[in-house]
């Protein structure tokens, strides 16, 4: 159903191509981040199941008869299929009974439970994450150098427009959030506020009608976006909210709640790189801590512009959350994934994308460009770490940085890219 004033995003190719080769393809994701605008422009036909006229008359129809709500040109939308669990055996059992591709879309803002599911979907209904929107989908990055170019070892050396401290803290504050990208700060702002209590006072308990702790898990909250973009463990998360919260919570509480909010797509993490280095380093397995975009983080700690300014260390733990959360992007447009290394040496690397021929490449994150140096340092000295043990090293180095208005390859084969030229 194309739509002119459909913004473009990154994840349409690849959707194109899940409906080219699946019967059914299910677009996930946190609420507000474009699900149902981007499945309704690849769409023929929809069906809303929370649609509340007629007094929710889809759901209840969907209930009724989950196969009645299915009939129409396709690809057909079904948008939010987990307010009815059948809904997916019955996408599942029509695609079984035609067999062919790009049947219907569904999408969902929560993974329910697999009460009143049978049957997984594999090999007909292919699951598809999306993410808030990138810099570069919003509109905020000049696109002018390719991250695959960067894993494929070249970039064309360019001057670039200056970008001041502000504009990305703006960028944190505001999200990736398309309903928000057009708004005033200052009322942007409210967005992941709202976002985090409706997913508190409704979605919690929605998800599997349990009753939750309401406070507790707004503190476990808290201590994820005190802890933003770090490898702490549920253990650390407990002790964080008895130091600073005053309060007790046991670690099964607090990994039970870190599933509630991994369903809800409300958490994001970041993967250890665990390709086959063929070397004796060892590397750890913690996953980094991610919000699904670095705007909750923000309006968890109640940060302001100011507060921001003020605060650079916390300020560089926000600013390495966005580059993360377009590198993913980026990265999955391609094929590629996001990872992030850590070994027993104290060894890391920010981000690592690995590409599907197995060669991969590793990048620091850097808010001020005073720190690049040491950054490229750093690279340089686990690469060479990993290649002396026997290891296959990284193809290409870059540090991805805030401040800068040039990209380029310095002289010792590193690439400095500013975040806000990047595309994927």
């Amino acid at each position: 159903m194309k739509r002119k004033d459909y913004k473009p995003r990154l994840l349409d190719n690849i959707l194109d191509n899940y409906l080219e080769a699946f019967g059914a393809v299910c677009v996930e994701g946190p609420k507000w981040c474009g699900k149902t605008w981007t499945s309704s422009y690849h769409c023929k036909s929809e069906i809303m199941i929370g649609n509340p006229d007629g007094n929710f008359q889809n759901r209840q129809l969907a209930q009724l008869s989950p196969s009645l709500v299915l009939d129409g040109e396709t690809p057909r939308l079904i948008d939010e299929w987990q307010e009815v669990p059948q809904l997916w055996d019955a996408v599942r059992f029509k695609v079984d009974q035609n067999g062919t591709k790009g049947q219907f879309i569904l999408t969902g803002s929560a993974t329910p439970n697999h009460k009143g599911i049978l049957h997984s979907g594999a090999g007909r209904i292919a699951k598809l994450r999306m993410h808030p929107m990138s810099l570069f989908e919003s509109g905020n990055s000049s696109g002018s150098v390719s991250l695959k170019d960067i894993c494929n070892g070249k970039i064309e050396p360019q001057i670039l427009g200056e970008v001041n401290l502000s504009r990305l803290i703006d960028f944190i504050i505001r999200g990736g959030w398309p309903a928000n990208q057009d708004a005033p700060l200052k009322q942007a702002a409210y967005l992941p506020k709202q976002y985090i209590q409706a997913v508190l006072d409704d979605d919690v308990y929605r998800i599997d009608e349990i009753k939750r702790d309401k406070h507790k898990m707004e503190l476990l909250l808290r201590s994820l976006a005190r802890n933003e973009a770090t490898t702490v463990t549920n253990n650390k998360l407990k002790n964080d909210i008895k130091e600073i919260d005053n309060e007790d919570i046991d670690v099964e509480t607090v990994a039970a709640y870190l599933d509630v909010f991994h369903r809800l797509f409300l958490t994001d993490n970041q993967k250890p790189f665990e390709a086959k280095l063929r070397s004796p380093i060892r590397i750890k397995q913690a996953e980094k801590r991610h919000l699904s975009d670095p705007s909750l983080a923000a309006a968890l700690l109640n940060a302001t512009p100011e507060m921001l300014l003020n605060d650079l260390n916390t300020l560089g733990f926000l600013f390495e959350a966005l580059c993360e959360r377009d590198l993913k992007i980026y990265a999955e447009s391609f094929d590629a994934e996001l990872y992030h290394y850590q070994d027993y040496n104290n060894n890391e690397m920010d981000a690592v994308i690995a590409l599907p021929n197995g060669k991969w490449c590793g990048f620091e994150i850097k808010l001020g460009a005073n720190q690049i140096d040491a950054a490229a340092e750093n690279l340089i000295k686990i690469k060479k770490a990993i290649e002396s043990n026997g290891g296959m090293g990284p193809d290409s180095l870059c540090v991805i940085c805030g401040l800068s208005n040039a990209a380029y390859q310095r002289s010792d084969g590193v690439f400095v890219v500013p975040i806000t030229a990047l595309r994927n």
